[in-house]
């Protein structure tokens, strides 16, 4: 105790975030040294301020200091989580063919070795290489895709939003749009019709209700601003019961006899035939084509089975007001994306899209094989595991409800556990990701690469033992 002009003043007791380290003290920790092989001075120290901060804060809130320790362990972990990709391969088990949130379609080998070849060095992405001169990157596409569709002309984006809201803003930009309520959809992601509508600058028009639209709304709703009728697939959900809709064809006839034109934003596409697998019919772009429609969009990632794309086919004079548009340049594919599209769509021109395109392969792999397949799973595991019938869905926007018939692996127990089994498989190594449904853990073979089962198995039996602890 201290005493200065008669007056005492206490010592203050030893700071608690004294305890703590410098920065420089803990990114030169001789813990850390297997970081410096993976990331520069720099980096360390900016993981080890992060790591401090955190741990004044804990202090501030009355918590200890941490060891220097404990402080290195919390360095390397998050050094781990920083350095290491966030976007990963996982395996589907899910039964969900076009999953959304884990990537929707995978695509064929041939597409990943034709990325693979343009990234490793240059390519004629706009070059011709005949003439010698500039060239342009939709050729590459184009031509595929009028001669699988009958199509005048085709134009490629980045997705199935930029190819409607391209033509849109190109087509009816300033003037009014008409549109059955019941189309006026949203899809995953906040994508709204209306919404588009409002951003290319054309002006919505609704007609008839939500479950039954006719000819007749169209021909009242149709007036001198009008440019074009749109009719938007519900890929993604259905409306049942007492409903009627306007058919293409008809449609497509009241349009032209008016001088407008129709766009048919089909969602998802297909170019096959979806009812030889038992699902139901999907609208596909070669049949919008000939029931009238001027221009058809859909997507590359679902069940086309390519990368992430928006396909625009149709009329020749319209395309290349699309083409020439300056959201064009904005929206458009780049060159990896090209090749991979080149190389899926070469599979349907050559007929091999069944045997290639991962997609069709799985919608068409026979039952007998599917449950083969589980029960070989099952007597890796034993018990608890046990094959049981069920329907693997079709998924991403299309089809809705919409499966086919598959076994699955299903692993019973109580509710609590088979949360915490499935969670210790999507943090494994590799992720895998089932679905839980009423008793029990599925994973459905369908949906996993046979290459990917031994893997499977593995994680599915780590994950078993690490949730009996």
């Amino acid at each position: 105790m201290a005493c200065y002009n008669g007056l005492r003043r206490t010592m203050p007791a030893e700071s608690p975030f004294r305890a703590l380290p410098s920065v420089d003290r803990l990114a030169s920790d001789p813990r850390l040294r297997p970081l410096r092989g993976d990331a520069p001075p720099q980096v360390v120290a900016q993981l080890a301020r992060e790591v401090l901060a955190e741990a004044r804060a804990a202090v501030a809130q009355g918590r200890p200091a941490p060891s220097q320790e404990q402080l290195a362990e919390a360095v390397l972990h998050r050094a781990q989580a920083v350095l290491r990709p966030s976007l990963r391969p996982v395996i589907n088990a899910t039964g969900v063919i076009v999953h959304t949130n884990l990537g929707r379609a995978p695509l064929s080998e041939e597409a990943i070795a034709a990325m693979e070849a343009v990234a490793r060095g240059y390519s004629n992405l706009e070059f011709d290489l005949e003439a010698g001169e500039r060239g342009s990157r939709h050729v590459h596409l184009e031509s595929l895709l009028c001669r699988l569709t009958g199509a005048e002309a085709a134009l490629v984006v980045n997705n199935n939003a930029a190819a409607v809201l391209l033509a849109l803003t190109a087509l009816c930009q300033g003037r009014e749009v008409v549109v059955s309520r019941g189309q006026a959809v949203e899809i995953g992601g906040g994508f709204r019709i209306p919404d588009i509508l409002r951003q290319s600058g054309a002006r919505l028009v609704e007609v008839g209700t939500t479950n039954r639209t006719y000819l007749r709304d169209y021909e009242e709703a149709i007036g001198p601003e009008t440019a074009a009728l749109l009719r938007v697939h519900t890929s993604n959900f259905r409306i049942v019961g007492f409903t009627h809709s306007v058919p293409l064809r008809e449609m497509a006839e009241l349009a032209h006899a008016r001088g407008l034109v129709v766009i048919d934003d089909l969602g998802s596409g297909c170019l096959l035939d979806t009812t030889r697998f038992g699902l139901a019919y999907e609208p596909r772009p070669q049949d919008s084509l000939g029931e009238g429609a001027d221009l058809v969009c859909f997507s590359g990632d679902k069940l086309l089975g390519g990368p992430q794309a928006g396909i625009v086919l149709g009329r020749r004079d319209l395309v290349e007001r699309l083409r020439r548009h300056p959201l064009a340049r904005a929206v458009r594919l780049d060159k990896a994306s090209i090749a991979a599209l080149q190389a899926t769509l070469l599979h349907y021109l050559r007929g091999e899209a069944l045997e290639k395109v991962p997609v069709w392969r799985m919608i068409a792999m026979p039952l007998r094989e599917v449950e083969r397949r589980a029960r070989r799973w099952a007597r890796a595991l034993g018990s608890p595991a046990q094959v049981r019938p069920s329907r693997s869905m079709v998924g991403g926007g299309s089809l809705p409800e919409e499966g086919v018939p598959t076994r699955v692996l299903a692993v019973a127990g109580d509710g609590a556990w088979l949360v915490e089994v499935a969670r210790r498989l999507r943090l494994g190594e590799p992720p895998v990701v089932g679905r839980i449904e009423a008793d029990a853990l599925l994973l459905d073979p369908r949906t996993v690469d046979p290459r990917d089962d031994a893997a499977l198995v593995a994680a599915l039996k780590a994950a078993l033992a690490a949730a009996a602890v």
